[in-house]
């Protein structure tokens, strides 16, 4: 993906360098097993929400958001200091300029002002409005700050481990963020939280999965508003991240047959299909996965 002449953003805060802090997560006790820690970094989390409000029961652990002092700050040179720390740095906070003036320009479209979100770095471990963030937790976005958390070297880990290697890729990774972001300042998250309040797990886990795939959605329809930025093999990278983190490849890939009833992201098809509406109709109208009768 072409961004190499785009701004970076100044919505990015810095973690790394040992200032984010960040609690280990706990393993053993209850009925939390190594196995099921490792699903839940895996396939509950990646390119999803803070896994602890999962651990800890469903809800956000709250808080008050966190304020990242010193150098590394949100805005200004610090941004821009954090942003020249390598390339990883430097492309995501392209992609996030990005994605800040394609959905100002849509919220502009209906009358409405975009609110960006930030982007906070972190190494290993760091901190969040939603509790801990870790590097075996992936990317995530906390709905309590609006701040998307992202360990760089997820970005090896996408390429190595779950075979989406690409700057395409990566850009999906924030893209995907910030259609939580999106659905955060909709209203859109709190209305599925308060259903699933009242739901079963089953009924609360296929709204998680509808919610994941209107994300993945809002993903495509930045990328179809910067095609003139996209690569050729750019839409393959995506597709193959997408189909690389569905629900049932990554339960196959742990040696467990999908349970349907578990799954809180999508299956690789449901994923690449919403991906790919998002892409052919540029549309966020479109990307309506509530309405939809089949997944």
């Amino acid at each position: 993906m072409k961004l190499d002449d785009y701004r970076t953003s100044d919505n990015v805060s810095d973690q790394r360098g040992g200032r984010g802090g960040g609690s280990r997560l706990p393993i053993g006790g209850g009925k939390m097993g190594i196995g099921t820690i490792l699903i839940l970094g895996i396939a509950a989390l990646v390119f999803g929400i803070n896994p602890m409000e999962l651990i800890q029961g469903g809800g956000m652990t709250g808080g008050a958001p966190v304020q990242t002092q010193g150098p590394g700050a949100a805005g200004g040179q610090n941004a821009a200091q954090s942003c020249a720390v390598d390339e990883k740095s430097k492309f995501s906070c392209q992609v996030l300029a990005s994605t800040e003036d394609t959905w100002g320009a849509l919220f502009q479209e209906q009358g409405q002002a975009y609110q960006p979100a930030t982007l906070t770095f972190y190494d290993r471990n760091g901190q969040s409005g939603c509790g801990a963030a870790q590097s075996a937790m992936g990317p995530f976005y906390c709905p309590a700050d609006n701040g998307i958390y992202l360990d760089t070297s997820f970005f090896d880990e996408l390429a190595t481990r779950f075979g989406a290697a690409g700057d395409f890729a990566q850009a999906y990774v924030i893209a995907h963020e910030v259609g939580h972001h999106i659905q955060t300042i909709t209203g859109r998250s709190a209305n599925v939280r308060r259903a699933q309040s009242t739901a079963s797990q089953a009924e609360g886990n296929q709204l998680q999965v509808r919610m994941e795939l209107e994300a993945d959605c809002y993903a495509g329809v930045w990328a179809a508003r910067n095609k003139n930025r996209m690569e050729p093999g750019d839409i393959e990278e995506g597709l193959t991240a997408a189909s690389a983190i569905g629900d049932d490849t990554l339960q196959k890939a742990a040696g467990r047959r999908p349970v349907p009833e578990s799954f809180t992201h999508g299956t690789s098809a449901q994923r690449m299909a919403w991906l790919k509406k998002g892409l052919s109709t540029g549309d966020p109208a479109q990307c309506d996965t509530f309405s939809a009768t089949r997944l």
